[in-house]
Parts: structure tokens; sequence; C-alpha cells
């Protein structure tokens, strides 16, 4: 009979996927080696291939729950059935929200996917669109006409612009935490997207 997983089996690997990400994250993937993994986690080598075959299927499983994390909260929002502005501001503040315990991860989400093999490098991608699709969906019921000029996913990649790049400047002992700049982030995009003019000459740009 075939020996099932322990109680905990899925928290080490959380765990695992933690101290990989710092590791990645500061160090680089390239930099980085399974034995300093399996250091930063108190395990043998040996045990960490018991969770993890290797180094890539690390990269892979960071990059694929990180954005999984974020299509859930984007569906979730979506589920509530808000206004259009009060949706806006709860994708942002949840977004904020999730990055603020996830910069290590992010960080490999941006810098690492292009060590991934083509077909995981779409699929990651893939689920990337579907996340900024949502976000241009909701910035299209504030404002409509911006579907039609196709200003809706740059005005979105713009504003992901603050989001995505809060924790390279962000000091966690600093006067503001993420709690206080969230709203500042949603009262600046808000406060600017009625001002946006549709060019005359319009590029289309795809996503």
């Amino acid at each position: 009979m075939a020996r099932g997983r322990s109680p905990g089996y899925d928290d080490q690997r959380e765990m695992i996927l933690d101290h990989a990400a710092q590791l990645f994250a500061n160090r680089g993937y390239s930099a980085t080696s399974m034995n300093q993994v399996a250091e930063a986690c108190g395990f043998s080598k040996a045990l960490l291939y018991h969770y993890y075959r290797d180094k890539y299927s690390l990269l892979v499983s960071i990059a694929e729950n990180h954005v999984s994390r974020l299509e859930d909260l984007v569906a979730d929002v979506e589920g509530q059935k808000l206004p259009p502005e009060a949706k806006l501001r709860e994708l942002i503040r949840r977004f904020v929200e999730e990055y603020a315990g996830a910069k290590h991860a992010h960080r490999v989400l941006t810098e690492d996917v292009k060590f991934m093999e083509d077909a995981d490098r779409q699929r990651v991608l893939g689920t990337q669109r579907t996340v900024v699709n949502g976000f241009a969906r909701a910035v299209i019921e504030l404002r409509p006409d911006l579907k039609k000029a196709s200003l809706a996913k740059p005005l979105t990649m713009l504003l992901f612009g603050m989001i995505n790049w809060m924790f390279i400047w962000m000091r966690p002992d600093g006067d503001l935490d993420y709690d206080a700049m969230a709203p500042v982030v949603a009262d600046l995009f808000l406060g600017g997207l009625p001002a946006v003019k549709v060019p005359q000459r319009i590029v289309s740009v795809d996503i």
C-alpha cells in the first residue's frame, strides 16, 4: 500500500517556496542552488528533493502560485458586484495588500519568468493577462469610451506600474504602510482618470 502524505506536507511545500522565493529575489535564480534552498529551510538536500524535484520546479511553482492568487483576487472582487468605482478601489486595495506579503514571489515573477520553458512561461503569462483583463474591465466600467479607443489596457498597465513596484521603495518601518498607501494609489489613479483625453490618433496596443 502506498504511503500517504504526512500531515503538514502542503505547509512544508509552502514554506519551501517562501524561502526559495526570497533567495531567488535576493540572489537571482541562476545564482541560487538547491543546497542553499535546503539550508535556508533547515532541511537536508535529500529531504528537499522529497518535496521538489529540482530548482526549476521551484521557479514554476512560485510563479504559478503567485499569479493564481492574483487571479483568484480578481474573481473574488468581481463576484461582489460592487459599483464601478468601489470595484476598482477594492481591486487596488486587495492587490496592494497581497503584494505586501508576496514581494519576493512578485520579484521572481517579474524578473525570472525568462528562465522558464516556453510552455510554462506562456501558461503563467496567460494567467497574468487574465488578471490585467480583470482590471481593464473595471476601468472600462468607469470610462466606457476607453474601450473603443484601445486605452483601457494601457491605462491599466500604468496603474500596475504604481502597484507593482511599491516594494522597491517602501520601507516596512516607514511612516506609511501598505494599508495607508492603497487608497493613495486609488485616489491618484481615479483622480486622474476623468482627465484622460482620447488621442485623435489611436494606436491599438495588444497586451
